[in-house]
């Protein structure tokens, strides 16, 4: 139950992230943002 409750607030986040992407003009803010979604993905797929 608590790895379903966690991957879901992991979800919850990378949609955020992936909304901000593609919104951001910034070229360099956008690749941040794809920085931040890789170890985000790889919470989700829960590889440490």
């Amino acid at each position: 139950m608590m790895t379903l409750i966690y991957r879901a607030i992991v979800l919850f986040v990378m949609a955020l992230v992936v909304r901000c992407m593609f919104r951001e003009r910034s070229f360099w803010k956008q690749v941040t943002a794809a920085m931040v979604l890789v170890p985000l993905v790889l919470r989700f797929l829960l590889v440490k």
